[in-house]
C-alpha cells in the first residue's frame, strides 16, 4: 500500500499499533456512539483492525489512518474497500475524522488524496461511496466533493445494534474527474488561505 501524502495531512496505510492511537482518536466525541457509522471504541478497536487488515491481505480493502502532518496525530480512519480491479472500480468509505477536524480542510485533503489515486494511478472508471440515509452530514459532504447520487439501497446492511440500514450510493466516474478534480484544488486552496 502506498502512503498518500498532501499538504496537511498523511494517509498511511493502517498497522495493529495504532489501536491506542484510533481509541484516542474517537474519544473526541464518543464516536462510536453514533448509529450511522461503525467507529472503534476501546472494546472493539482490536477487531476492528483485524477485520480491516483481513480485506487488505485479501485484495479487497486498502485501510489508511488519517494523520496530521504538523504533530503526527492520528485523527481518524478511512479506507478503500469493495476494490475489484478487473472492472476498475471501488469504494471509499468507512471513514471517521475526530469531531475537533469535521468540517475542516481534513476531509477534502484526505478524499482528493483518495480520488486522485483511484483515478490517477490505479486507473479506476468509477468510485462509489455509500452512507446511511439519516446521516445527512454525510450526504452533504458527498455532494460537496462532486459525486452524483445515485439511489437508495434498501435493508443495504444491519448495524450492530440491528437496524436494517438503507444506504444512500454516490459516484464519480472517470470522465467527471478533471471538473472533480479542479474543484476540489480550488476548494482546498480557498482552505489553506483561509487556514480552515
Amino acid at each position: 500500500m502506498q502512503t498518500l501524502e498532501g499538504p496537511r495531512i498523511i494517509l498511511r496505510p493502517l498497522l495493529p499499533s495504532d489501536a491506542e492511537a484510533l481509541v484516542d482518536a474517537a474519544q473526541d466525541g464518543e464516536l462510536w456512539n453514533l448509529p450511522f457509522t461503525v467507529v472503534p471504541s476501546r472494546d472493539t478497536v482490536h477487531s476492528y483492525i483485524a477485520q480491516a487488515l483481513s480485506g487488505r491481505d485479501a485484495g479487497t480493502v486498502l485501510p489508511y489512518v488519517t494523520v496530521l502532518k504538523t504533530t503526527g496525530q492520528v485523527i481518524g480512519c478511512t479506507r478503500f474497500w469493495k476494490v475489484d480491479r478487473q472492472h476498475r472500480k471501488l469504494e471509499i468509505g468507512s471513514t471517521w475524522i475526530a469531531s475537533r477536524w469535521q468540517r475542516t480542510f481534513v476531509n477534502t485533503e484526505a478524499k482528493y488524496l483518495m480520488l486522485r489515486y483511484a483515478f490517477e494511478s490505479l486507473d479506476c472508471v468509477r468510485v462509489q461511496f455509500t452512507t446511511d440515509e439519516i446521516n445527512q452530514k454525510s450526504r452533504q459532504a458527498i455532494l460537496r466533493l462532486g459525486a452524483q447520487q445515485e439511489g437508495i439501497v434498501r435493508h443495504e446492511r444491519i448495524m450492530p445494534d440491528g437496524r436494517k440500514r438503507n444506504s444512500v450510493r454516490f459516484s464519480i466516474i472517470d470522465d467527471e474527474w478533471p471538473a472533480v478534480r479542479r474543484q476540489l484544488e480550488s476548494r482546498l486552496a480557498q482552505q489553506v488561505e483561509g487556514q480552515g
